[in-house]
C-alpha cells in the first residue's frame, strides 16, 4: 500500500514544497528569496512576507510535478521549528489548513531531524544505498553543528555540540569580515579551492567532549586580519584565496576531530553529513577520506537534499505517519531547539 506525503518547509528563508509516496520523491519545489542579500543576512519580516506570496503557487508545483491530486495526499507534514518564528507561522497555517480541509492527518517535523532523514529519501528508477542503525550524523548548517548518534529513524541523540557559534555562522561571519557578499559560505568554498590551506594558521578551541565552539576563531580571524592590515590595506585583496583556503581547513578540522573521536570511543563507523554545510568541498572530501584512513562507511547526501528543503520533512512525515505519531491543530511552532 502506498502512502503519500505532502511535506512543507518554510523555517528560514526558502519556501518548499514536496511529494513523497512512500520514501520516494516525486517533487520538490523550492522558491528562494534573493531579497535579503542587499541587508547581508535573512531579515525576518521580509521572509515572512515572501512565504506569504510563495506558499500557494510552490504547493501548487510540487502537487503537478508530482502528478498527485491534492485528494490523493495521505497526509501533510510541516516544518514546527527550529527556525524563524514569523516564516514557521506560515508553514504551519497552511499545512493545518490543507490538513482541515482534506480531513488527512498532520504531522509535525523537527528541522534539524529532517536534515537527517534526508539520507533515506530515495529517488525513481535507482535505489541507493542508505545508513545502518546505528550510526553517527555530522549535522552542519548556520545555525547548528552537532554530533547525532541515530538509533532508529525516529530515535536520536544529540551527543555533542556547538556551545556558541556553529559552523556555518563562522563561514558566514568571516566572509563578511572580508568583505564578500552574503550568504559567503559557498564563496569561502569557492575561493578555497584555489587557495594555500597552509598559508595561514589559526588557532583551535579546547572544548571538552564531542562539543563545538566558534566564536574564538572568529575572533582571532578578525584580529589577524586587523593586523595584517595594519602593514598592507590591501592584504585581504591580495590573499583572499589563501585566507578562505586557511580558514576552511581549520573549520573542516575542529569538526573532524571530534566526529573521529566520537566514532572511536562509540565503535560506530557508519558515518554520515547532514545540513547545509555538509556542501562545503572541504568537509566533503575530509569525510571521504575516512573511507581508506579509518574503515568508515560513509554517506554524503545529494546537494539538493543538503540546504533547506521540503523533501527531507516530507521523508520524515512519512516515517511518523508508519507509526501514528500525528499533531493536533494547536501545535504551536518553536524558534529554538526543543
Amino acid at each position: 500500500m502506498s502512502t503519500i506525503i505532502l511535506g512543507i518547509e518554510s523555517s528560514c528563508d526558502d519556501t518548499s514544497a514536496s511529494i513523497i509516496k512512500n520514501s520516494t520523491i516525486l517533487s520538490n519545489v523550492v522558491a528562494g528569496q534573493s531579497v535579503h542579500e542587499d541587508y547581508g543576512g535573512v531579515v525576518p519580516e521580509l521572509a515572512s512576507r515572501a512565504h506569504q506570496q510563495n506558499i500557494i503557487p510552490v504547493v501548487h508545483k510540487a502537487l503537478k510535478d508530482a502528478g498527485v491530486k491534492a485528494d490523493e495526499v495521505d497526509a501533510v507534514a510541516f516544518t514546527r521549528g527550529p527556525g524563524l518564528m514569523g516564516s514557521l507561522l506560515v508553514g504551519a497555517s497552511f499545512a493545518k489548513g490543507f490538513a482541515l480541509a482534506r480531513r488527512i492527518p498532520l504531522i509535525e517535523v523537527d528541522h534539524l531531524q529532517a536534515h537527517v532523514l534526508a539520507h533515506f529519501i530515495q529517488e525513481p528508477d535507482s535505489l541507493k544505498a542508505v545508513p545502518s542503525f546505528p550510526f553517527l550524523c555530522l549535522l552542519v548548517s548556520g545555525g547548528n553543528s552537532q554530533i547525532i548518534l541515530v538509533k532508529s529513524h525516529l530515535e536520536m541523540e544529540i551527543i555533542g555540540q556547538t556551545i556558541d557559534d556553529a559552523a556555518g555562522e563562522a563561514f558566514d561571519k568571516c566572509a563578511k569580515v572580508m568583505g564578500l557578499p552574503y550568504p559567503g559560505g559557498p564563496l569561502v568554498d569557492k575561493y578555497a579551492q584555489e587557495g594555500n590551506a597552509d598559508a595561514f594558521q589559526f588557532s583551535k578551541p579546547r572544548i571538552a567532549d564531542y562539543n563545538y565552539s566558534f566564536s574564538g576563531l572568529k575572533t582571532s580571524f578578525l584580529y589577524f586580519l586587523r593586523d595584517q592590515m595594519k602593514v598592507d590595506l590591501d592584504f585581504i585583496q591580495n590573499n583572499t584565496a589563501d585566507l578562505c583556503a586557511s580558514l576552511q581547513r581549520t573549520i573542516v578540522e575542529i569538526l573532524m576531530e571530534k566526529l573521529m573521536k566520537a566514532s572511536k570511543e562509540t565503535g560506530i563507523r557508519e558515518v554520515a553529513l547532514a545540513g547545509g554545510v555538509s556542501a562545503n568541498s572541504g568537509l566533503r572530501s575530509a569525510l571521504a577520506a575516512m573511507v581508506e584512513k579509518r574503515g568508515w562507511k560513509t554517506y554524503i547526501p545529494k546537494l539538493s537534499y543538503t540546504t533547506d528543503n521540503a523533501a527531507m520533512i516530507a521523508i520524515t512525515g512519512y516515517y511518523k505517519f508508519l507509526k501514528g505519531e500525528f499533531a493536533g491543530q494547536d501545535a504551536v511552532p518553536y524558534a529554538r531547539g526543543k
